[in-house]
Parts: C-alpha cells; sequence; structure tokens
C-alpha cells in the first residue's frame, strides 16, 4: 500500500519520507497531511460538499488540497483518495476530565447547528433509532435466543423509546462522536473529522452516543457511576450553553442510551464477538443502575460557565 499511496501523492506533486497508517483507511503522510482511501465515490463526494458547508459555516474541518489538476479527489484502480492538511490536535486521554467532557457538549453542540445547513443542501440517509431497535436488533436477539439481552429487557427499554420518540427533534448528526473524531489543541477544539456515518436521527443520539462510549472505553481506569454522572452533567451543560434541549429530551437520555447499548449488543453478537457484546449489556446494565441519578442531575440545571 505504501507503494501505491506514492504514486497517488505525484498527482498532488509531493513526495513523501514518512507515511503512517492511523486508521484502516487513512495515512498520515510527512506529520503535515492525511490521505484517505474510499471505495464508494458518492460518499466521498458527499464527505466533500460537508467539509465545504462546514468551512463555509465557520466550523474547523481538514483542508482539502486540490491536484494539480485542480481536482477534489483522485480515482485509482477503482478506489478515490483524498487529500487534506492534517488538522493540529490529537484526540483527549484523560476521559475522566469534566472540563474536556464540556467541551465536547459545546462541541457537539455547535456542529449541530452547522449541520442544519448541511442538510438543505446535500442528501442523507434518513434513519432511525426505532426503526432499527424494532428491526435488525430484534431480528440479531431473536436469532440468538435473546443470549445476552433478554426478551423482557429489550422490549421495556424499546417500548420506553417509543413512547417518547415522536417527540425527540431530528436532524442531521455525526454518529460517530468520540475523543477520536473531536480533536483538541492546547485544551481548545481544534477540528472534526470523520463524517462517513452522518445521517439524519434523533440528535441527542451523537450525546448519548459520546456519553456511553466513554463508559466503553479500554482503559485501565473505569468510571465510577458518580464519575460518570459527573461528565453527563458536563456535556449537556456544555451542549446547553449552545442549543437548549427540550425537557422530553432531557428525560429521554437514559433510554436513548440503554437502546444505544442493547443496539451494540445485538451488532456483536451478529459479528459473533462476545467479548464486546458481554461489554456492551454491562455497561447497559451500569446506565440502567444510574437512571434517576442521571434524571436528577440534569433537571437540576447548569451553571453558566
Amino acid at each position: 500500500m505504501r507503494e501505491k499511496i506514492e504514486q497517488i501523492l505525484s498527482f498532488w506533486g509531493l513526495k513523501s519520507e514518512q507515511i503512517l497508517q492511523i486508521y484502516s483507511s487513512a495515512w498520515e503522510i510527512d506529520h503535515s497531511y492525511v490521505i484517505k482511501v474510499y471505495d464508494n465515490k458518492n460518499q466521498l463526494e458527499r464527505n466533500i460538499k460537508i467539509s465545504n458547508i462546514l468551512s463555509e459555516c465557520h466550523i474547523p474541518v481538514a483542508e482539502i488540497v486540490s491536484t494539480q489538476a485542480g481536482k477534489n479527489y483522485v480515482e485509482y484502480q477503482n478506489s478515490y483518495f483524498l487529500l487534506t492538511k492534517k488538522l493540529p490536535g490529537s484526540n483527549i486521554s484523560d476521559v475522566k476530565n469534566e472540563t474536556m467532557a464540556r467541551k465536547m457538549g459545546e462541541a457537539i453542540a455547535r456542529l449541530h447547528a452547522a449541520f442544519i445547513k448541511c442538510e438543505k443542501e446535500v442528501e442523507f440517509w434518513d434513519n432511525s433509532l426505532l426503526k432499527e431497535m424494532k428491526g435488525w436488533v430484534r431480528d440479531h436477539l431473536m436469532d440468538h435466543n435473546w443470549q445476552i439481552i433478554s426478551k423482557e429487557e429489550y422490549s421495556k427499554a424499546v417500548e420506553m423509546l417509543e413512547a417518547v420518540y415522536d417527540y425527540l427533534p431530528k436532524q442531521l448528526i455525526h454518529r460517530d462522536v468520540h475523543f477520536g473524531n473531536f480533536l483538541f489543541f492546547e485544551g481548545n477544539l481544534s477540528g472534526y473529522i470523520d463524517f462517513d456515518l452522518s445521517q439524519r436521527n434523533i440528535r441527542i443520539f451523537d450525546i448519548c452516543y459520546f456519553l456511553t462510549g466513554l463508559l466503553a472505553e479500554e482503559t485501565d481506569e473505569t468510571f465510577t457511576s458518580k464519575e460518570w454522572i459527573k461528565n453527563v452533567k458536563a456535556v449537556i451543560a456544555g451542549y446547553e450553553s449552545i442549543t437548549d434541549l427540550s425537557l422530553k429530551e432531557k428525560d429521554a437520555i437514559p433510554c436513548v442510551m440503554e437502546n444505544i447499548e442493547i443496539l451494540f449488543t445485538a451488532y456483536f453478537i451478529g459479528m459473533k464477538d462476545s467479548k464486546h457484546a458481554n461489554d456492551a449489556y454491562q455497561v447497559f446494565r451500569f446506565i440502567q443502575n444510574c437512571e434517576n441519578d442521571i434524571r436528577n442531575e440534569i433537571s437540576k440545571g447548569f451553571p453558566s460557565n
């Protein structure tokens, strides 16, 4: 692959001394650029449009580098290559930091506000967490005889979600919010990356996905319930410093988080990955045990800074 990338870089008139793979489909070039390969041309062109619109909205995203021929990307051997300037900063490693949790809440809210403009100009997959739960998630769990999540646990969580779903605002969301996709430099947000999974869905999905992801981080330091709930409160406070959430949304946060973890349990069961399926189930149970505390904390209101 290194030889192929070196050939691809010639379209930009670049030669590289160091090529470092940073994701399965992305490589860092000389600490200055990132080249990403796509199999789907439509997805690539959609992501380019998203980046351009977000940039116009003063949202920090990676700058696309045009080829010497003035094109946004290179088609080569049935793949598509996009070169961008490397954003400053890195992902946060201290996942328990409440200050950074609040900044993540602010960052999600700012991105959501800008995404509203993207929705008007770009076509997106219109997805529904509720339909997923009642569709492939249920099918996966049933096909495997409810081996980790019981039918009763599944039914209770989905019934709770269905009762509030129509009241939850929908819009374009990132769909893969974690510290790896939101970069920080010297304590401040420096850029957003990876819009491959962006879709229309309930907007609190991004908040809930991030918060459940903190519990799923495979680090030596696990969260106590008190530590995690402080981070929950900090993220919501950060979000609401930019955009208000409705009372229905705040009340639904534990329910949405539980459904996300059931979704992941079903996904890993389907992948025959029992370790991660059980890990997701443990996060589900952790959230269940915190339901009342979460609602109590986020209903108290937040300081302005």
